[in-house]
């Protein structure tokens, strides 16, 4: 039977070989010379890093919700739906200690407080529950807290912008876990021109989904001159407290004409 460099059957049988290899080396590990002792242990620590990162990788790939996802539910006649990056898929960076002010995690989520002495850390996690649908959270630990605010500032992009009316509905749907109870307000700003709009809402958090909507009707929106928008998480009450973001979605849709 032949057998091509690149056929599966060969390329399994190079890995049955390789790993008799080191089978057999590490049975005789305790009789093996130093000298190439040495060298199959520089060898093995070679593999091993190449390794450990394949797994990490295949853990993350393989593990549920899938990487990416923009799965969840919105209004069916949303014009505009978006999850941020945070919640969607692996930061570079995943975490914060000791946060100073308007330190960033990601290109989209903004840390603001006016502590002396920060005892805040933001960290990106990921999320294994069957009921998730975003693959990562964002989880806040605040300890000793000295500050008179906190809150977290989500960047929406260019697309929440264009287009955007008075007749619309902004809306956000957030999974939000804490250790205590606490306050969380959301309020969106809406930058039109030289002036900004800013609406608040309180965070129903007795429900598991959370869902709020601000209605731009009662709003003094230029709509010819909107800019750009972002939300801010203000928390109320934090110290001491453990605060898991597990998901955060927004989406738009036209108010139902009278």
């Amino acid at each position: 039977m032949a057998f091509s460099f690149g056929s599966a059957a060969f390329k399994r049988g190079l890995y049955r070989l390789s790993l008799k290899r080191w089978q057999r080396a590490a049975r005789r590990g305790y009789e093996t010379r130093l000298e190439k002792l040495r060298a199959e242990r520089a060898d093995a620590r070679k593999m091993k890093t190449q390794l450990d990162q394949l797994i990490h990788i295949a853990d993350e790939r393989l593990a549920l919700p899938m990487i990416g996802s923009q799965a969840f539910d919105k209004p069916f006649d949303s014009d505009w739906a978006w999850r941020p990056e945070l919640w969607r898929g692996a930061l570079p960076k995943p975490g914060l200690s000791s946060a100073q002010t308007k330190s960033m995690l990601g290109r989209e989520v903004t840390l603001f407080h006016d502590c002396q002495h920060s005892e805040l850390t933001l960290r990106q996690i990921r999320n294994r529950r069957e009921a998730d649908l975003a693959p990562y959270g964002l989880q806040l630990d605040v300890f000793k807290f000295d500050g008179s605010f906190l809150s977290v500032v989500v960047d929406l992009p260019e697309a929440a912008a264009h287009g955007l009316l008075r007749k619309h509905l902004l809306r956000i749907q957030t999974i939000v876990e804490f250790e205590k109870p606490l306050e969380i307000f959301a309020r969106i700003n809406i930058k039109h021109g030289p002036n900004t709009e800013q609406i608040v809402r309180e965070l129903p958090l007795n429900q598991q989904d959370v869902v709020v909507e601000f209605d731009l009707a009662y709003s003094k929106l230029n709509e010819k001159r909107v800019e750009r928008i972002w939300l801010d998480l203000i928390f109320e009450g934090p110290e001491m407290n453990q605060i898991a973001i597990r998901d955060l979605t927004f989406s738009r849709r036209p108010r139902a004409e009278l």
